[in-house]
């Protein structure tokens, strides 16, 4: 499996564009005047502490609130002198934007600061070492714990993320010892800093997409803009030397690269409520304010009994692999329920229910198949981090 990341710019937003062969797989929009707060950390201020439902809301910027969950008020770093960790209001606190802004959702932060690199997340405050369940060799694995435990520290520890299989000792130390420097830099910013005030800001969505890309699939890095050329090309010599090859500048005049892998029509596509499948069926998708919905149709009757049950999971397979495909590519997140068409033989169910989770495993963001409920509908849960792609459109 190899992929292609497509990077390209118009007035009014940047696309990043992952593609297997010529086929769309994952899309974001960022606005050319776009301020991505995702990662961002700052000095924030308690304004409020709601006991009821046991959360804290921080000003992290003039007259713009987080949402802050005491239960994960872990490892806080105050910056006004504290006897003890208990929140107060007026309390001055270092905060980390860890999810987006989602419709009249405010951000929502944390205070174990991450600072993540294309390999490692260096963790605040926990001091163990971690590694992504997605690597599955064990001796790759203990590799990796045992190369990591040289950076162990009381203060902070270290997540081993899925890109870091077979890299070379020296390429994991490097970034280690980045990361480091960076999370001691911008403690110590902090102590001379007052409300309000931003520490440590994120690298923009493009580039983020780029670090956070799975190493072993991606080939090529491709971009017509000579600004986003140069961003890209000087971001790759300092963080990620071993991938600077892979970019590659695309340059004809008389056939663009949006029209050359149609982007255009695949975000178009990406937008549309209902997806057309092969076999004639269709699935329908509708976002709502909690959740959201995505109804599996046929539009052809078939008669006989055994008949109509065998083409109904035929249907429903067929519908899994593309639901999938779609989640990922629409970056939906959140609670999902899939009303799949109904049927009656158990086995079936349950053929379904094991291919559906593993098309879903190939998502590189989380994402869990709960279960069936009682009237037939799957439940399914996928990590919220960047918003959906028909939020990053509509905000442009």
């Amino acid at each position: 499996m190899k992929h292609k990341l497509l990077i390209t710019k118009d007035e009014e937003r940047i696309l990043s564009s992952l593609y297997d062969e010529k086929e769309m797989i994952q899309v974001n929009a960022f606005s050319i005047k776009e301020d991505n707060i995702l990662g961002n950390i700052y000095i924030g201020k308690v304004k409020n502490i709601v006991a009821n439902i046991a959360a804290a809301f921080v000003e992290y910027e003039k007259g713009k609130m987080c949402y802050l969950s005491l239960a994960e008020l872990k490892n806080p770093v105050f910056i006004n002198p504290k006897k003890n960790n208990k929140l107060v209001v007026d309390d001055e606190v270092l905060v980390q934007i860890s999810k987006a802004d989602v419709k009249t959702k405010a951000p929502v932060a944390i205070t174990n600061l991450n600072f993540s690199g294309k390999y490692l997340v260096l963790t605040h405050g926990n001091n163990l070492i971690g590694i992504s369940g997605k690597i599955v060799d064990e001796n790759e694995r203990k590799r990796l714990k045992a190369l990591m435990e040289e950076f162990r520290h009381e203060d902070y520890g270290f997540i081993i993320r899925t890109n870091a299989v077979n890299i070379d000792d020296e390429v994991l130390r490097l970034e280690a010892q980045t990361l480091i420097k960076l999370y001691a830099g911008t403690l110590e910013h902090a102590r001379y800093k007052t409300p309000l005030t931003l520490i440590h800001k994120t690298l923009p969505g493009y580039l983020c997409d780029i670090r956070d890309g799975l190493s072993e699939t991606l080939t090529e890095i491709i971009t017509d803009d000579k600004y986003l050329y140069e961003e890209i090309s000087g971001y790759l010599q300092h963080y990620q030397k071993e991938d600077s090859s892979k970019l590659k500048f695309y340059e004809d005049p008389l056939l663009s690269l949006k029209k050359l892998y149609s982007i255009d029509s695949g975000l178009e596509n990406a937008l549309r409520k209902k997806v057309w499948l092969k076999s004639g069926g269709t699935i329908i998708i509708e976002p709502t304010e909690a959740l959201t919905v995505i109804d599996v149709n046929t539009g052809k009757a078939i008669y006989g009994k055994r008949q109509v049950q065998d083409t109904f999971l035929k249907l429903n397979l067929e519908a899994a692999e593309e639901i999938a495909k779609q989640i990922r590519l629409r970056n939906l997140s959140g609670i999902i329920i899939v009303d799949f068409i109904d049927m009656e033989d158990k086995s079936a169910k349950s053929n379904l229910m094991h291919t559906f989770a593993e098309y879903l495993k190939k998502d590189p963001v989380k994402t869990v198949l709960v279960d069936m409920t009682a009237l037939n509908l799957v439940e399914v849960t996928r990590k919220k981090v960047r918003k959906p792609l028909y939020e990053q459109i509509r905000e442009e």
